[in-house]
């Protein structure tokens, strides 16, 4: 009798997120975090270049594009999703940067005025305009730190995620329901990269990606 062959499982290959963020500190603190989170399943490499909106995704569209050209040639694996992040602040050309990712499959997580109002949404509602100093305050306020985000303050981001979540949704409603052209202030997408990094993997509260 032949000997049944022995299978051998194969272990599922980590998806490749490509990130382009505008700032240099406080993006980066917090997207590394959520990478220690979940590396098991997913490689989140954040790109060197910082810029305005258009310039990240200028650079993003130009390095989805020079990776899938080379994937088609059997050079290397393409990442599985692009993303740029940045805040819409007083940036110029704001709409072209929008047009641009999405017409070139780039996605996008911005925040209205900047990210530190995804930051002051995981404490309290914001449903009226504010500006950039004053949701920054509050931020600060919040996580008793500044740019650079301590091992407490991504501890307390960690486990009001999924408020912040809810709240920053309820936002969207109420700007589509008012008509507001998005992304309205305040308001900021930066849970769907979140999602996206723990691609539905359950118990975003837990404190296991802290140690």
């Amino acid at each position: 009798m032949a000997r049944p062959r022995r299978t051998v499982a194969v272990r599922p290959s980590r998806r490749e997120l490509l990130i382009f963020a505008e700032g240099e500190v406080t993006e980066e603190d917090y997207l590394k975090h959520w990478h220690r989170r979940f590396r098991a399943s997913v490689n989140v490499e954040i790109h060197e270049f910082h810029g305005t909106p258009l310039a990240l995704v200028q650079r993003a569209v130009e390095a989805k594009e020079a990776e899938e050209k080379a994937q088609r040639r059997g050079r290397g694996r393409a990442h599985d999703e692009v993303w740029c992040v940045f805040d819409v602040d007083q940036h110029p050309r704001l709409g072209e940067a929008i047009d641009l990712a999405k017409h070139s499959g780039i996605h996008l997580a911005i925040s209205n005025p900047c990210i530190e109002l995804w930051f002051v949404l995981h404490f309290a509602d914001q449903t009226a305009y504010i500006d950039v100093h004053t949701v920054q305050r509050l931020a600060r306020g919040h996580l008793d730190c500044d740019k650079a985000l301590s091992v407490a303050a991504l501890a307390e981001l960690d486990r009001g995620y999924d408020e912040a979540k809810i709240r920053a949704q309820s936002l969207d409603a109420k700007h589509r329901g008012d008509g507001t052209p998005a992304p309205g202030n305040p308001s900021s997408s930066i849970w769907q990269l979140v999602d996206s990094i723990s691609h539905d993997q359950p118990d975003h509260a837990s404190d296991e990606g802290l140690r």
